[in-house]
């Protein structure tokens, strides 16, 4: 496991808008000392950008799928790649 920076990027699925769920998203990252974004999409979905730590980004990403989000998600594609280091902060879109 490496300890460079690593960024996600996560697609959730399910009934994630006007419920919180980007507010709930951001207060878990800066928990976690992590940057990005939450951004609604026009498909109902909710984008998850984030990066920091390979252990903060997976424990993020537990979150997401442990059903306890506000909302109803339904199921989360995630991938990872190196960080590109263009964020700061953790912002809702």
């Amino acid at each position: 496991m490496s300890a460079a920076p690593q960024r996600l990027t996560a697609w959730v699925h399910g009934h994630v808008q006007g419920v919180g769920f980007r507010w709930w998203t951001r207060s878990r990252a800066l928990e976690l000392g992590l940057v990005g974004y939450a951004a609604n999409q026009t498909d109902g979905r909710v984008l998850v950008v984030a990066e920091g730590s390979r252990v903060a980004l997976d424990q993020l990403l537990d979150w997401l799928r442990n059903g306890n989000t506000p909302g109803q998600v339904t199921l989360v594609i995630d991938d990872f790649s190196a960080a590109r280091g263009d964020l700061d902060g953790f912002r809702e879109r």
